[in-house]
C-alpha cells in the first residue's frame, strides 16, 4: 500500500531468519514457486514480518514477491473507515477484502506467472488503482494481512500471536488516520481479534508477543 510506513527491526530479522533457515530447503527442493502467509492482528508486525522474511530470502540468493491484503481492501481506506462506522456489518474478510482478486493473483503466480495485475491502495489520496507487478525470478510468494491464513494452496502459514493490547504501541508510532487511541477502532480490533482468534491453530509457525519462533509439528 503507497503511504504505509514499513521499519523492520531486529526482532523482526531474528525471527524471519529462523523461519526462512527451516523452509531453505523445502523451498529449493520445489520446482515451481512457494506460498507463505503471514497473519495476525492490526499492528502485529505482519508488513514488517514480511519484508524481513523477504530480506532473509534474498540473503540466501532466493527471490520472493509480496502480496499485501491491503490493496485488495473493496473500499480505500477512508471510505472503509466510513463505511464501518455506518454499517456494523461492514467488517471481515467476507466483506471488506476482494479475497477473489487476492487468490486469482496468489494462484497466476504459483502458476509461474512473470506478471501480475493487482490493485493498489494509495492511503494518503484515499484511492485504489491498478498496477502490474514483475514477478521474474521470484520464488517466494508471500501473502500478508489479517486475514491470509484463509487463502488456498499456502505450503506454510505464520501467525504472529499479539493481541491488540500488546500492539498498541505499534498502532500508536504507525498511527494511521488518528486510529490510535479512537474507541470505534478499538472496538473494531476486539471484534477482529474475535473473527481471527482460531487462526493461530492453522500456523506451520508462531510468533510469540516477544517474537520468539514456535515451530509447530
Amino acid at each position: 500500500m503507497k503511504g504505509d510506513r514499513i521499519v523492520i527491526e531486529g526482532h523482526h530479522r531474528k525471527a524471519a531468519e529462523r523461519i526462512s533457515a527451516v523452509l531453505l530447503e523445502r523451498i529449493g527442493n520445489r520446482e515451481g514457486r512457494f506460498a507463505i502467509s503471514v497473519a495476525g492482528e492490526s499492528g502485529s508486525g505482519k508488513s514488517e514480518m514480511a519484508a524481513a522474511l523477504s530480506e532473509a530470502f534474498m540473503k540466501a540468493r532466493v527471490a520472493s514477491a509480496v502480496l499485501g491484503q491491503d490493496d485488495y481492501f473493496v473500499l480505500p481506506p477512508g471510505s472503509n473507515d466510513a463505511r464501518r462506522r455506518k454499517d456494523d456489518e461492514w467488517l471481515g474478510p467476507h466483506c471488506e477484502v476482494r479475497f477473489d482478486i487476492l487468490q486469482k493473483n496468489l494462484d497466476d503466480a504459483l502458476a509461474g506467472a512473470q506478471a501480475i495485475e493487482k490493485p493498489v491502495v494509495d492511503y494518503d489520496a484515499d484511492a485504489i488503482s491498478t498496477e502490474r507487478m514483475e514477478l521474474g525470478e521470484a520464488k517466494v510468494v508471500i501473502a500478508e494481512g489479517t486475514y491470509v491464513s484463509l487463502l488456498k494452496r499456502i505450503d506454510a502459514r505464520v501467525f504472529i500471536s499479539r493481541s491488540r493490547h500488546e500492539t498498541l504501541e505499534h498502532r500508536a508510532k504507525r498511527n494511521r488516520g488518528g486510529e490510535a487511541g479512537d474507541p470505534f477502532i478499538e472496538r473494531i480490533l476486539g471484534i477482529e481479534h474475535m473473527i481471527i482468534a482460531g487462526h493461530r491453530q492453522l500456523a506451520d509457525f508462531v510468533i510469540t508477543r516477544d517474537y520468539d519462533v514456535i515451530t509447530v509439528a
